[in-house]
């Protein structure tokens, strides 16, 4: 099976180049006999038959140079074949049992149409050769097509499965990105089922992570080697599949950079790219492809802080403006707590004042508890003189108005 996959293609263009040189090897001795033993040629040939006397080696210089052509023909027709054959093998790999049955049986079909015809046309010779040859591989393609259509209408290979009816096997694709892949988040995403469709990783993707795993810098080696990795655990566990798409990109696009070509290649296969790349997101936004970002999957599952919510953070460092605190919470969302630089390097109630959206994501405001509690008792206190003097509540006093106890989070 490896030699199928890695060996056919070098081997088949060694025999094409050896058969096409052998072709010209024959024609050239086929002209040498033609020249030494015809007595008249064509007008176009009398040079080659002078040479012949004026040099007795000269046909054996001929049948070289036909040899030589042959071989050089071949080398070329036996590397575009075998690029072609390995690629008609990846498509009937990625066949269905049904569809490779319908090949199979549209060929036969199409072959037994053009014997009618081959057994009248050969006696024309060589015209009628090259036409009942034309006339097989259109008979073969109409036939190929025509039972590939009429799969699901032919009940002779069994009843129709769910797999084999799926016309588009590209349909609701996910392309994963070199960046998300490297980052991991993705295959835990993928396990919880939350993105349906097949996996896609394209080829210029792996290339490219291949390429930072060789990197000389050690962090950028560590991070490819990562990304190819989660790659391997993706592939055992998920529906992943690798190159086998990328024959749909146009060939004008090969050497794009690896974001252009995404696009393109998400365009041509109507899929939608799985990215934390903010550049790439909205470049592709801009060109009508759909794009799911991790970074903002993450930002919409963070926990809701409501202004008023007591929580307990650990103060880590200083902020920007003065007596200002920073402290973080589990999922990195940053809390700056307004008097909490004196309490560095301490866990302290907090209470949010404010939160704040921005593209980044959410940033915290809070204020130290003890403070907070100060303010409110200093404001019970004066509507509690209020209504000793007048015998009515305040006036901004209302029903409900009264500190409410939460539940705390712990940092």
């Amino acid at each position: 099976m490896r030699f199928f996959q890695r060996g056919f293609k070098p081997v088949f263009s060694i025999i094409v180049t050896l058969g096409m040189g052998l072709i010209g090897l024959f024609v050239g001795l086929a002209l040498r006999e033609y020249f030494i033993t015809s007595k008249t040629v064509p007008v176009f040939l009398t040079p080659f038959k002078d040479m012949q006397h004026a040099l007795p080696a000269y046909m054996y210089y001929l049948v070289l140079a036909f040899c030589v052509i042959g071989l050089l023909i071949g080398s070329i027709i036996g590397q575009v074949s075998a690029q072609k054959l390995v690629e008609a093998g990846n498509a009937l790999d990625q066949m269905s049992s049904r569809d490779k049955i319908a090949v199979i049986l549209g060929t036969i079909i199409g072959v037994l149409i053009s014997l009618v015809f081959i057994i009248f046309l050969s006696r024309a010779g060589w015209p009628g050769i090259t036409l009942s040859i034309l006339l097989s591989v259109a008979f073969i393609y109409l036939g190929v097509r025509a039972t590939l259509g009429m799969k699901n209408e032919i009940p002779i290979w069994g009843p129709v499965k769910a797999e084999d009816v799926e016309e588009n096997p590209t349909l609701n694709c996910k392309i994963l990105d070199t960046n998300v892949i490297i980052d991991g988040r993705i295959a835990d995403v993928c396990r919880t089922g939350f993105l349906e469709g097949t996996l896609y990783i394209p080829g210029f993707v792996l290339e490219e992570l291949q390429h930072i795993a060789d990197s000389a810098d050690g962090l950028k080696r560590a991070r490819g080697r990562r990304g190819l990795d989660i790659l391997n655990t993706m592939q055992k566990e998920l529906p992943l599949v690798v190159r086998t798409w990328d024959k749909s990109l146009d060939k004008s696009a090969l050497n794009d950079e690896v974001d252009t070509k995404l696009v393109k290649l998400a365009r041509a296969l109507d899929g939608i790219i799985v990215t934390n790349d903010f550049n790439l997101n909205k470049v592709a936004a801009l060109q009508g492809v759909q794009v799911l970002n991790v970074n903002e999957l993450a930002n919409a599952l963070k926990p809701v802080v409501l202004p008023g919510e007591t929580m307990m953070v650990g103060i880590v460092r200083e902020g920007k403006d003065p007596e200002q605190g920073v402290a973080y919470l589990d999922d990195g969302t940053m809390i700056v707590v307004e008097d909490g630089a004196r309490f560095m390097n301490t866990t302290q109630r907090v209470v949010v004042t404010s939160v704040l959206q921005t593209a980044q994501g959410k940033m915290i405001f809070a204020r130290s508890s003890t403070e907070e509690e100060s303010y409110g008792s200093d404001n019970a206190s004066a509507r509690n003189q209020q209504q000793r003097f007048d015998g009515q509540p305040a006036a901004g006093a209302r029903r409900g108005d009264y500190s409410r106890s939460r539940t705390s989070k712990k940092i």
